[in-house]
């Protein structure tokens, strides 16, 4: 059984995590509008991933004999100064993810509550991948430094990533 302080926790990192796949859909929808498909695809790809995430979360929760509950999610920001832009705000949002889930591990430890701390490894290990993900995106336009034919060439690389989700999110039907 979890503890109030913890199910707290929990429950605010679901709701993190759920944002985190609101913010990677409004960055999704800034590139369609540019017409950068693969940097949309990309996107929509970890919106996905961060959804899963917080399902992960969730199932967890009443795993544990816990009570989910959601919080309003606030607006994201749906307009970014450039790609490397979006980028770099991705870049930030997964770093204080990062230090978010090293929070709650660290109260699981506080709270000698060991079955949360190994549910919680799995995020560890996954934030160095998210992280890892997006610097080698950013440090690919700081490379191109917006030029159209770098943006271009890397919207094509991009578009290898899709989502796994039915097509309905790629073809918007």
């Amino acid at each position: 059984m979890l503890s109030e302080k913890m199910l707290k926790a929990l429950n605010e990192q679901l709701n993190r995590e759920i944002y985190s796949a609101y913010l990677y859909f409004a960055m999704a929808a800034y590139f369609d509008d540019l017409n950068l498909e693969g940097f949309a695809s990309w996107m929509k790809a970890q919106a996905e991933e961060e959804w899963g995430h917080a399902l992960r979360f969730y199932n967890y929760i009443y795993d544990r004999n816990g009570r989910v509950e959601l919080s309003e999610i606030p607006q994201p920001p749906k307009e970014w100064k450039s790609p490397s832009d979006a980028f770099r705000a991705s870049y930030e949002h997964e770093q204080f993810i990062s230090k978010c889930i090293n929070e709650l591990a660290a109260l699981a430890e506080e709270e000698k509550d060991y079955s949360t701390r190994a549910f919680l490894e799995w995020f560890i290990n996954e934030q160095v991948e998210e992280e890892a993900s997006v610097k080698k995106v950013l440090d690919k336009l700081r490379l191109v430094k917006d030029s159209p034919q770098g943006i271009f060439m890397l919207d094509k690389e991009l578009s290898v990533r899709v989502p796994k989700l039915p097509t309905l999110l790629m073809q918007g039907e």
